[in-house]
This record gives structure tokens, C-alpha cells and sequence, in this order.
């Protein structure tokens, strides 16, 4: 009996300290539509039938929770078709991959391509090796990207992903694989979209898992020449169905241009879009709504719901050429995820101070800091700010556990924290009440 006892015991002591507690379920309007988002939608690729159905869900959704005006804003894009896709080490050892395919990647010959893996540490090292040298070869690209609360690792080491193949191609590559650009150190490959420029030749690209990066920079060291077989068949597509979808909550003054405040409805297709950018639309949706409390304020908020973000930021442009000759007095966007914000930016005119020092003083008690560089608002405003010079307000938030998930299979619910989810929705509501109750002109710095 009391080996039975004590095995109970070990066994529940083992349990405690090797499965996670899963994050607890939240409520309210941003956890109610992040998780019916994910649920009810899922994966939202752009271009694809989930995409659309999104948009639908997300017109009675917004609808019901009392915005006006809203309505879907179509345009087509050349999206990208995920079909299958595997890799296999077979030379001088065997070993299974795991492999996605990033965005543009064009399919593989069929049957799949065998040739000899070239390694480079890094993309400059490969920008480095002579042209011509990587022809009937298969370009591998290392990046080890490090975690940062302000995610500044993203910029260059994502600059493989997004660079890498076009550069292997130039070197005559058939194909290039790269380390996933993510912080975390398990199986799941990180997609994302990669880019060919006008002239240059689409190839096969892919990123594997950290730790099958990992393997073969081990092999690469010793020497033995490396041989893959890789299958990717996923591929562009023109013309496919995208769009944004706009919704209003009017201010007491139509006159005054509205505070308009982005994220995107796609997602890419491994997880379910829930940090990325499912989070982001739960968070501006409930701050436009919880600013209207205790009255309404002088100008219109506007909501936008992107489309097509992943693959090129084509939400972002079609709603600033659509709405280019409306004019706008702010804009910020929610696109990083739902952990805590912890630090506020700012581009605004010199006469606009007051506003801004408004907002410091406001998330003062919150513990948030200012950041001395100056606000650019994200890609699904950021045409609109340009053409328009808008002032923009950038909310940061915690992002060092976000590129663990960024892209990935692991991009559902379950990771997000309901009570930073609350937190960031209370300081963006602060934020918009004082934005939207500013009766003077606000624009750029």
C-alpha cells in the first residue's frame, strides 16, 4: 500500500512539473471575439475561402456589437496555395525534416528534387559567395534569431526568409532552405512570405525547425557533404478574392476626421491566427467600443480589419488608395500579439504636444514608458499615414515570447493570457478616449 501511495505521489509530482498549466478561458468582448475567430474561422490564408468567410463572420460580428457602417472593401491579390511538403536528409545521414514552405515559394519539379545542400551561417555569407557557385544545388541559410521584448531580432534575421531566396537563386540555387526566424527551440517550422523582385527567378523555398537547423550546421561541421530530398509543391495563384472590412462607431462631430485604428483579418495556415492577428482585432474592437463609455466621444473611430497582410501588406494599400481622398487624424494599429503593453511611441506635429503629453501622463500609472524613437504605426496603416501624414500612436507590447509562436502550428488560443489581454485593451481605450475627445487638428510629425 505504500508503494502505491508513494507511486501516486511521484506519479502526480511528475505530471505538476512536466505538462503546463494551459492558460485559463477569458471573457468579455476581446477574449468573445479572438476565440470565436479561431474557433468558428480558424486558419485564414489570404486569398482562400476561410479568408472570405472571415469577412462575413467579421460583418455580423461587428454588426452585432453595434459599429455602423460596416461593410466588406474587396480587391484580388496573387495569393499562395500550400500543397505538399517534406524534406529527408540522405546523405551522410538519414533524417526526416521538419519542413514549411514559405510564402511565393514555387513547387519543386514533380516527384521532388534530390541535389547537394550548401551551408551558409548566415545571409551575408551567402550574398558573399560567387555567382554561379550554388548552381544544381540547394542553398541552407542559418539565422539564429534571439529574443527581445521589442522583437528588434525580427528585422535582420527575418531578412533571410524574406531575402534569402531570391540571393541563392542569383547564385544559380535550386532551391533554398532556412532556418525558421523564430526565439523558440522546438519542431515547429515557421512560415512566412519570402520575395522574388521583377527579373529574378522564383525557386523552391522552405524554413525548417531550429532544431533540424541545428542538425545540419552540426553536419555542415564535419565536413561530409550533405544531400536532401525535398518536396514542395505549394505555389502563387492570381487572382484570388481579398478584402478589408470597415466598420465605424460615429463621433458627435462627422466634421472631424476619425481616429482610424488596423489589424488583419488573414492569418497564414499552420495555427489558427490567434496571436497573429486574431488578438489584434479583439484588442482595437473592444477599446473602440469601451471608449465610448461614459459618453460619446467628438470623432468617429474607425475599425479596420485587413486583408491579405501576410502575404504583402495588400489590405493596407487598398484601403489608403480607397480612402485616399477621406481624410484621417490618427492612426495606430494592434499587430504583435496579446501580451502587455509596455511601452507607448509617438508621431505627432510639435503643436500637438499637449495631445501627447495627455496620453504619457494617462498610461503613467500603468507602468508604460515612452520610446524616444519616433511611431511608424504597421504595415496595415502605414500607406495611409504616408500618403495622409498622419499622427500616429504605437502601442508596444511584450514581445518575447511571440516569435516562439509567430508563423507557427503553435499560433492558437490556449497561448493567449486573458489578463494581458484586458490589460492591453484598457490602455488602448484610454488612448482612443483621449484621441477621439481632441477637438483641434492632430496630425504627423
Amino acid at each position: 500500500m505504500k508503494n502505491l501511495v508513494r507511486a501516486t505521489a511521484l506519479s502526480a509530482l511528475l505530471l505538476s512539473t512536466t505538462v503546463p498549466a494551459a492558460m485559463p478561458e477569458g471573457s468579455g468582448v476581446a477574449w468573445d471575439v479572438v476565440a470565436d475567430l479561431t474557433t468558428e474561422i480558424g486558419p485564414r490564408l489570404a486569398g482562400s475561402p476561410r479568408e472570405a468567410a472571415a469577412r462575413d463572420w467579421a460583418v455580423t460580428r461587428l454588426t452585432a456589437l453595434g459599429f455602423k457602417n460596416v461593410h466588406i472593401e474587396p480587391f484580388t491579390i496573387t495569393g499562395f496555395v500550400r500543397g505538399a511538403e517534406t524534406a529527408e536528409l540522405t546523405a551522410p545521414y538519414p533524417h526526416q525534416l521538419h519542413i514549411t514552405a514559405l510564402g511565393n515559394s514555387v513547387p519543386t519539379p514533380k516527384g521532388g528534387l534530390r541535389a547537394e545542400v550548401v551551408y551558409f551561417p548566415s545571409l551575408d555569407a551567402l550574398k558573399a559567395a560567387p555567382d554561379g557557385s550554388l548552381k544544381g544545388k540547394v542553398a541552407f541559410i542559418d539565422n539564429q534569431m534571439q529574443r527581445a521584448q521589442d522583437g528588434a531580432g525580427y528585422g535582420p534575421y527575418g531578412n533571410a526568409r524574406r531575402q534569402g531566396p531570391a540571393v541563392a537563386s542569383a547564385k544559380g540555387a535550386l532551391a533554398a532552405v532556412i532556418r525558421s526566424a523564430g526565439t523558440d527551440n522546438n519542431r515547429d517550422p515557421h512560415t512566412g512570405g519570402t520575395n522574388f523582385p521583377a527579373g529574378s527567378r522564383a525557386i523552391p523555398a522552405g524554413a525548417v525547425s531550429s532544431p533540424d537547423a541545428s542538425l545540419i550546421a552540426r553536419i555542415a561541421r564535419s565536413g561530409k557533404p550533405i544531400m536532401i530530398n525535398l518536396v514542395l509543391e505549394g505555389h502563387p495563384q492570381a487572382n484570388l478574392p481579398s478584402g478589408n472590412v470597415v466598420a465605424d462607431l460615429p463621433g458627435r462631430d462627422p466634421s472631424l476626421p476619425p481616429i482610424l485604428v488596423g489589424c488583419h483579418l488573414d492569418s497564414w495556415d499552420l495555427g489558427t491566427g490567434a496571436i497573429d492577428d486574431g488578438a489584434g482585432c479583439a484588442i482595437v474592437t473592444a477599446a473602440a467600443l469601451r471608449a465610448q463609455q461614459g459618453g460619446q466621444p467628438l470623432r468617429t473611430i474607425r475599425v479596420l480589419w485587413a486583408g491579405s497582410e501576410e502575404i504583402g501588406g495588400f489590405g493596407g494599400e487598398a484601403y489608403a488608395k480607397a480612402h485616399a481622398s477621406d481624410p484621417h487624424g490618427a492612426a495606430m494599429e494592434s499587430d504583435f500579439g496579446a501580451d502587455r503593453v509596455w511601452r507607448v511611441g509617438f508621431n505627432m506635429a510639435e503643436a500637438n504636444k499637449p495631445l501627447r503629453d495627455a496620453i504619457t501622463a494617462a498610461l503613467a500609472p500603468w507602468g508604460i514608458v515612452v520610446n524616444p524613437n519616433k511611431a511608424n504605426g504597421g504595415t496595415d496603416v502605414e500607406p495611409i499615414i504616408a500618403a495622409q501624414k498622419l499622427a500616429v500612436v504605437d502601442m508596444d507590447q511584450d514581445g518575447t515570447r511571440y516569435f516562439d509562436l509567430h508563423h507557427t502550428p503553435d499560433d492558437t488560443l490556449d497561448k493567449i493570457d486573458p489578463a494581458q489581454l484586458e490589460q492591453n485593451v484598457s490602455v488602448w481605450a484610454i488612448v482612443l478616449r483621449i484621441l477621439a475627445g481632441e477637438a483641434g487638428p492632430i496630425s504627423g510629425g
